[in-house]
Protein backbone atom coordinates (compact mmCIF):
# COMPACT_ATOMS: atom_id res chain seq x y z
CA UNK A 1 0.00 0.00 0.00
CA UNK A 2 1.05 3.29 -0.80
CA UNK A 3 -0.21 5.17 2.44
CA UNK A 4 0.32 4.16 6.59
CA UNK A 5 -3.25 4.86 8.69
CA UNK A 6 -1.85 7.05 11.60
CA UNK A 7 -3.12 8.92 14.95
CA UNK A 8 -2.91 11.80 15.13
CA UNK A 9 -0.82 13.12 18.19
CA UNK A 10 0.44 15.89 20.43
CA UNK A 11 3.54 15.84 18.96
CA UNK A 12 5.02 16.57 15.68
CA UNK A 13 7.28 19.33 13.78
CA UNK A 14 7.86 20.80 10.83
CA UNK A 15 5.88 23.84 8.90
CA UNK A 16 4.27 24.13 5.68
CA UNK A 17 4.42 27.17 3.47
CA UNK A 18 5.93 29.09 0.39
CA UNK A 19 5.29 27.41 -3.08
CA UNK A 20 6.58 23.87 -3.96
CA UNK A 21 8.78 23.94 -6.81
CA UNK A 22 8.66 20.57 -7.14
CA UNK A 23 7.94 19.05 -10.54
CA UNK A 24 7.70 22.66 -11.49
CA UNK A 25 9.44 25.19 -14.84
CA UNK A 26 8.89 28.13 -16.55
CA UNK A 27 9.03 30.60 -13.32
CA UNK A 28 6.84 27.57 -11.36
CA UNK A 29 3.59 28.58 -13.65
CA UNK A 30 3.55 25.29 -15.21
CA UNK A 31 3.38 21.68 -14.35
CA UNK A 32 6.60 19.59 -15.28
CA UNK A 33 8.32 15.86 -14.63
CA UNK A 34 11.61 15.55 -14.89
CA UNK A 35 11.58 11.82 -16.15
CA UNK A 36 13.75 10.98 -19.06
CA UNK A 37 11.15 7.85 -20.41
CA UNK A 38 8.06 10.39 -20.66
CA UNK A 39 10.13 12.93 -22.32
CA UNK A 40 11.38 10.26 -25.07
CA UNK A 41 7.34 9.52 -25.47
CA UNK A 42 6.32 13.10 -25.79
CA UNK A 43 9.29 14.08 -28.55
CA UNK A 44 7.98 10.99 -30.18
CA UNK A 45 4.15 11.58 -30.18
CA UNK A 46 5.31 15.12 -31.50
CA UNK A 47 7.40 13.35 -34.79
CA UNK A 48 4.24 11.33 -35.54
CA UNK A 49 1.80 14.06 -35.68
CA UNK A 50 4.75 15.95 -37.76
CA UNK A 51 5.20 13.12 -40.12
CA UNK A 52 1.67 12.47 -40.40
CA UNK A 53 1.22 16.48 -41.18
CA UNK A 54 3.79 15.95 -43.95
CA UNK A 55 2.92 13.00 -45.69
CA UNK A 56 -1.05 14.13 -45.36
CA UNK A 57 0.14 17.78 -46.69
CA UNK A 58 2.66 17.31 -49.32
CA UNK A 59 1.90 14.11 -50.78
CA UNK A 60 -2.04 13.70 -50.48
CA UNK A 61 -4.05 17.04 -50.82
CA UNK A 62 -1.77 19.76 -51.82
CA UNK A 63 -1.00 17.98 -55.08
CA UNK A 64 -4.28 17.30 -55.36
CA UNK A 65 -6.00 18.15 -58.55
CA UNK A 66 -9.53 18.46 -56.63
CA UNK A 67 -9.65 22.03 -55.06
CA UNK A 68 -13.19 21.96 -53.24
CA UNK A 69 -12.18 18.56 -52.07
CA UNK A 70 -8.63 19.35 -50.79
CA UNK A 71 -9.58 22.52 -49.64
CA UNK A 72 -12.43 20.95 -47.08
CA UNK A 73 -10.08 17.94 -46.12
CA UNK A 74 -7.15 20.40 -45.72
CA UNK A 75 -9.27 22.31 -42.52
CA UNK A 76 -10.69 19.59 -41.19
CA UNK A 77 -7.03 17.86 -40.60
CA UNK A 78 -5.16 21.32 -39.74
CA UNK A 79 -8.39 21.58 -36.77
CA UNK A 80 -7.95 18.13 -35.47
CA UNK A 81 -3.34 18.27 -35.41
CA UNK A 82 -4.29 21.94 -33.72
CA UNK A 83 -7.00 20.39 -31.14
CA UNK A 84 -4.94 17.29 -30.55
CA UNK A 85 -1.52 18.83 -29.88
CA UNK A 86 -3.14 21.84 -27.66
CA UNK A 87 -4.56 19.11 -25.43
CA UNK A 88 -1.75 17.09 -25.39
CA UNK A 89 0.07 20.63 -24.28
CA UNK A 90 -1.93 21.37 -21.51
CA UNK A 91 -2.41 17.40 -20.36
CA UNK A 92 1.21 17.60 -19.85
CA UNK A 93 2.01 20.96 -18.66
CA UNK A 94 -1.31 20.88 -16.00
CA UNK A 95 -0.94 19.88 -12.94
CA UNK A 96 -3.28 16.64 -12.43
CA UNK A 97 -3.99 17.31 -8.87
CA UNK A 98 -1.00 17.10 -6.90
CA UNK A 99 -1.12 16.84 -3.01
CA UNK A 100 1.11 19.33 -1.35
CA UNK A 101 4.05 17.39 0.10
CA UNK A 102 4.84 17.76 4.02
CA UNK A 103 1.82 18.93 4.82
CA UNK A 104 1.57 16.45 7.55
CA UNK A 105 2.39 18.75 10.12
CA UNK A 106 0.86 19.65 13.70
CA UNK A 107 -0.03 23.21 12.56
CA UNK A 108 -1.43 21.84 9.13
CA UNK A 109 -3.26 19.26 11.14
CA UNK A 110 -4.99 21.58 13.67
CA UNK A 111 -5.90 24.10 10.85
CA UNK A 112 -7.74 21.29 9.36
CA UNK A 113 -9.76 20.67 12.45
CA UNK A 114 -8.53 16.91 13.23
CA UNK A 115 -8.43 16.37 17.03
CA UNK A 116 -5.91 14.11 19.39
CA UNK A 117 -6.62 10.77 18.67
CA UNK A 118 -8.17 11.17 14.87
CA UNK A 119 -7.46 8.55 11.99
CA UNK A 120 -6.29 9.83 8.94
CA UNK A 121 -4.15 8.59 5.96
CA UNK A 122 -0.50 9.50 5.47
CA UNK A 123 1.41 8.34 2.54
CA UNK A 124 4.85 8.09 3.84
CA UNK A 125 6.78 8.94 0.71
CA UNK A 126 6.10 12.48 0.22
CA UNK A 127 4.96 13.02 4.05
CA UNK A 128 1.68 14.02 3.14
CA UNK A 129 -2.10 13.41 4.71
CA UNK A 130 -4.12 11.87 1.41
CA UNK A 131 -7.32 13.02 0.42
CA UNK A 132 -10.05 10.19 -0.79
CA UNK A 133 -9.34 8.64 -3.80
CA UNK A 134 -5.83 9.98 -3.90
CA UNK A 135 -2.76 7.64 -4.53
CA UNK A 136 0.65 8.03 -4.62
CA UNK A 137 2.34 8.16 -8.00
CA UNK A 138 6.00 7.15 -8.12
CA UNK A 139 7.07 8.53 -11.47
CA UNK A 140 5.62 12.31 -10.27
CA UNK A 141 6.77 11.22 -7.16
CA UNK A 142 3.37 13.20 -5.43
CA UNK A 143 0.11 12.14 -4.19
CA UNK A 144 -2.15 12.88 -7.14
CA UNK A 145 -6.12 13.34 -6.49
CA UNK A 146 -8.21 11.09 -8.17
CA UNK A 147 -5.42 9.93 -10.00
CA UNK A 148 -6.65 7.35 -13.11
CA UNK A 149 -3.29 6.67 -14.21
CA UNK A 150 0.65 7.86 -15.05
CA UNK A 151 0.32 8.39 -19.24
CA UNK A 152 4.54 8.38 -20.06
CA UNK A 153 2.50 9.88 -23.61
CA UNK A 154 2.20 12.94 -22.11
CA UNK A 155 5.06 12.53 -19.51
CA UNK A 156 2.44 13.08 -16.74
CA UNK A 157 -0.29 11.25 -14.45
CA UNK A 158 -4.22 11.64 -15.60
CA UNK A 159 -6.10 13.11 -12.55
CA UNK A 160 -8.53 15.27 -11.00
CA UNK A 161 -7.60 18.48 -12.86
CA UNK A 162 -6.27 16.72 -16.29
CA UNK A 163 -8.45 14.28 -17.21
CA UNK A 164 -10.60 16.53 -19.17
CA UNK A 165 -7.27 17.39 -21.02
CA UNK A 166 -6.02 13.59 -22.02
CA UNK A 167 -9.85 12.64 -23.21
CA UNK A 168 -10.04 15.18 -25.21
CA UNK A 169 -6.18 13.85 -26.02
CA UNK A 170 -7.52 10.55 -27.49
CA UNK A 171 -10.57 12.02 -28.54
CA UNK A 172 -8.67 14.21 -31.14
CA UNK A 173 -5.49 11.79 -32.39
CA UNK A 174 -8.82 9.06 -32.52
CA UNK A 175 -10.44 11.26 -35.11
CA UNK A 176 -7.43 12.61 -36.94
CA UNK A 177 -6.24 8.87 -37.16
CA UNK A 178 -9.62 7.69 -39.06
CA UNK A 179 -9.35 11.12 -41.24
CA UNK A 180 -6.03 9.86 -42.12
CA UNK A 181 -6.71 6.53 -43.46
CA UNK A 182 -9.49 7.91 -45.10
CA UNK A 183 -7.37 10.19 -47.13
CA UNK A 184 -4.51 7.56 -47.77
CA UNK A 185 -7.38 5.26 -49.02
CA UNK A 186 -8.65 7.91 -52.19
CA UNK A 187 -5.09 8.74 -52.33
CA UNK A 188 -4.41 4.57 -53.15
CA UNK A 189 -7.29 4.95 -55.41
CA UNK A 190 -6.60 7.67 -57.04
CA UNK A 191 -3.10 6.54 -57.73
CA UNK A 192 -3.94 2.68 -59.02
CA UNK A 193 -7.09 4.60 -61.40
CA UNK A 194 -4.28 6.44 -62.95
CA UNK A 195 -0.21 6.61 -63.43
CA UNK A 196 2.05 6.12 -60.00
CA UNK A 197 4.13 8.48 -61.78
CA UNK A 198 1.64 11.88 -62.00
CA UNK A 199 -0.29 11.21 -58.37
CA UNK A 200 2.49 12.52 -56.15
CA UNK A 201 5.22 14.47 -56.53
CA UNK A 202 7.69 11.26 -55.18
CA UNK A 203 9.46 8.56 -56.86
CA UNK A 204 6.08 5.26 -56.90
CA UNK A 205 8.15 3.48 -54.40
CA UNK A 206 9.03 6.57 -52.01
CA UNK A 207 5.08 7.20 -52.56
CA UNK A 208 4.25 3.66 -51.69
CA UNK A 209 6.58 4.07 -48.59
CA UNK A 210 5.19 6.94 -46.83
CA UNK A 211 1.52 6.04 -47.65
CA UNK A 212 1.94 2.31 -45.92
CA UNK A 213 4.15 3.99 -43.11
CA UNK A 214 1.10 6.29 -42.66
CA UNK A 215 -1.04 4.01 -42.88
CA UNK A 216 0.40 2.03 -40.04
CA UNK A 217 0.34 4.68 -37.89
CA UNK A 218 -3.08 5.83 -38.31
CA UNK A 219 -4.22 2.18 -37.84
CA UNK A 220 -1.85 2.20 -34.14
CA UNK A 221 -2.85 5.04 -33.18
CA UNK A 222 -6.34 4.89 -34.42
CA UNK A 223 -6.93 1.93 -32.40
CA UNK A 224 -5.21 2.19 -29.45
CA UNK A 225 -6.87 5.97 -28.51
CA UNK A 226 -10.42 4.65 -29.22
CA UNK A 227 -10.07 1.65 -26.91
CA UNK A 228 -8.36 4.13 -24.17
CA UNK A 229 -11.20 6.87 -25.30
CA UNK A 230 -13.46 3.89 -24.60
CA UNK A 231 -11.87 3.56 -21.01
CA UNK A 232 -12.03 7.11 -20.01
CA UNK A 233 -15.31 7.58 -20.86
CA UNK A 234 -16.34 4.42 -19.21
CA UNK A 235 -14.38 5.06 -15.73
CA UNK A 236 -15.83 8.92 -15.78
CA UNK A 237 -19.78 7.63 -16.21
CA UNK A 238 -18.86 5.06 -13.45
CA UNK A 239 -17.32 7.43 -11.12
CA UNK A 240 -14.43 5.03 -10.99
CA UNK A 241 -10.22 5.69 -11.55
CA UNK A 242 -8.38 3.49 -13.68
CA UNK A 243 -6.45 2.41 -10.72
CA UNK A 244 -9.51 1.60 -8.36
CA UNK A 245 -11.02 -0.39 -11.18
CA UNK A 246 -7.23 -2.36 -11.47
CA UNK A 247 -7.39 -2.75 -7.83
CA UNK A 248 -10.98 -3.92 -7.88
CA UNK A 249 -11.64 -1.10 -4.78
CA UNK A 250 -14.90 -1.09 -2.92
CA UNK A 251 -16.27 2.68 -3.42
CA UNK A 252 -15.76 4.30 0.26
CA UNK A 253 -17.29 8.05 -1.53
CA UNK A 254 -21.20 8.55 -2.35
CA UNK A 255 -21.09 7.48 -6.22
CA UNK A 256 -22.16 10.12 -8.41
CA UNK A 257 -25.20 9.74 -11.21
CA UNK A 258 -23.65 9.35 -14.49
CA UNK A 259 -24.68 13.17 -15.19
CA UNK A 260 -23.00 14.44 -12.19
CA UNK A 261 -19.69 12.53 -13.11
CA UNK A 262 -19.56 14.02 -16.50
CA UNK A 263 -20.13 16.87 -14.84
CA UNK A 264 -16.91 17.07 -12.43
CA UNK A 265 -14.57 16.20 -15.60
CA UNK A 266 -16.13 18.36 -18.17
CA UNK A 267 -18.57 20.87 -16.55
CA UNK A 268 -22.05 21.87 -17.79
CA UNK A 269 -22.61 20.61 -21.21
CA UNK A 270 -21.45 23.28 -24.15
CA UNK A 271 -19.17 23.57 -26.79
CA UNK A 272 -16.14 24.18 -24.29
CA UNK A 273 -16.55 20.43 -23.68
CA UNK A 274 -14.25 19.83 -26.82
CA UNK A 275 -12.00 22.80 -25.92
CA UNK A 276 -8.51 22.27 -24.55
CA UNK A 277 -8.35 26.05 -23.61
CA UNK A 278 -11.05 25.99 -21.11
CA UNK A 279 -11.07 24.79 -17.46
CA UNK A 280 -14.18 23.35 -16.27
CA UNK A 281 -15.35 24.57 -12.61
CA UNK A 282 -15.09 20.92 -10.89
CA UNK A 283 -12.64 21.19 -8.69
CA UNK A 284 -14.68 19.47 -5.15
CA UNK A 285 -15.13 21.67 -2.03
CA UNK A 286 -12.47 20.03 -0.07
CA UNK A 287 -10.08 21.57 2.28
CA UNK A 288 -7.73 24.12 0.54
CA UNK A 289 -4.36 22.38 2.12
CA UNK A 290 -5.18 19.57 -0.02
CA UNK A 291 -4.47 21.40 -3.30
CA UNK A 292 -0.95 22.80 -4.50
CA UNK A 293 -0.35 26.57 -4.35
Amino acid sequence: MNYSYSALSPGGSGGFGGVDQHNRCCGNKAWCVKDICGIVCVIMTWLLILFAEFVVMRLILLPSNYTVFSTINMIIFQALAFLAFASHIRTMLSDPGAVPRGNATKEIIEQMGYREGQMFYKCPKCCSIKPERAHHCSVCQRCIRKMDHHCPWVNNCVGENNQKYFVLFTFYIASISVHTLFLVLTQFAECVKNDWRTCSPYSPPATIFLLLFLTFEGLMFGIFTIIMLATQLTAILNDQTGIEQLKKEEARWAKKSRLKSIQSVFGRFSLAWFSPFTEPSCRTRFNSHFYSV
